[in-house]
């Protein structure tokens, strides 16, 4: 097994960079089998999207801050735990976020698509799923479309429910809703074709993101699963995709 190793400029990152270079055989990442990705969870998902659709899986190991997506650091018997890593599908959203100039702006997204308001105005939205408009108009401070890998991200700060990584959905959260104030959100099927129109984005103006790329002054934004991109990520059996899911469900 062929090992490329990659790491954050973080400094406990480029330690562990360094010292498991030394102790394994590495190659470059295009003649790797998979990739060990050594950061917290901002870094995988910038190893995810630099890897998709390379066929090769990524292996995270936490030298960061939360570490959901990583698993335990260490560097004994590396190469026997990627032999027994379970193989999770990742595929990404897709965004097609439009300015108030006509711009067009397309970007994957492997946690989430947000709407975000971006001034003291709240953000007036309104909601089309498959050419069916099913809230006339959301206010509040914006909305995001998370996919399976990104529910317990962003989308759970914002009390969005938590996705298994296999099921075939999307949760559409809102962000601090005022109107209607006791809508909570949707899950939909990761077929749907989201649309977002932004009301009177002069007055209203509102950014879009994908992941971390940002979008200014949006005043229309399409999201949906690009289903002819995947990626790969690895986690150790005893601490697997599943269990990490459950234990999240059950932490108070």
């Amino acid at each position: 097994m062929d090992i490329a190793f990659v790491a954050s400029n973080a400094p406990d990152a480029q330690t562990a960079l360094q010292r498991l270079q030394e102790k394994y055989s590495h190659v470059i990442p295009s003649k790797a089998d998979t990739i060990v990705a050594l950061g917290g969870d901002g870094f995988m998902l910038a190893t995810q999207h630099k890897f998709m659709n390379s066929g090769k899986p990524v292996y995270g190991m936490n030298k960061g801050t939360v570490g959901f997506l990583m698993n335990e650091y260490s560097e004994r018997g590396l190469k026997r735990r990627l032999e027994k890593a379970i193989r999770n599908t990742i595929r990404p959203l897709m965004m097609e976020a439009t300015d108030i100039n006509g711009e067009i702006f397309v970007r994957p997204a492997i946690n989430e698509v947000s709407l975000l308001r971006q001034s003291f105005q709240a953000a007036s939205l309104r909601i089309t799923i498959d050419g069916k408009v099913r809230l006339d108009s959301l206010v509040g401070d914006g909305i995001l479309v998370a996919t399976p890998a990104g529910s317990t991200a962003y989308n759970l700060s914002a009390h969005g429910p938590i996705l298994p990584l296999d099921a075939p959905l999307l949760a559409l959260t809102p962000i601090s809703p005022f109107r209607p104030r006791r809508w909570r959100g949707a899950l939909i099927p990761d077929s749907a074709v989201v649309e977002i129109d932004i009301r009177d984005p002069a007055k209203r103006p509102v950014n879009a993101v994908a992941d971390h790329y940002e979008v200014k002054s949006v005043k229309k934004v399409k999201v949906s699963v690009d289903q002819e991109s995947k990626g790969y990520i690895l986690f150790d059996p005893e601490h697997s995709w599943d269990e990490r899911i459950l234990a999240e469900q059950f932490q108070y």
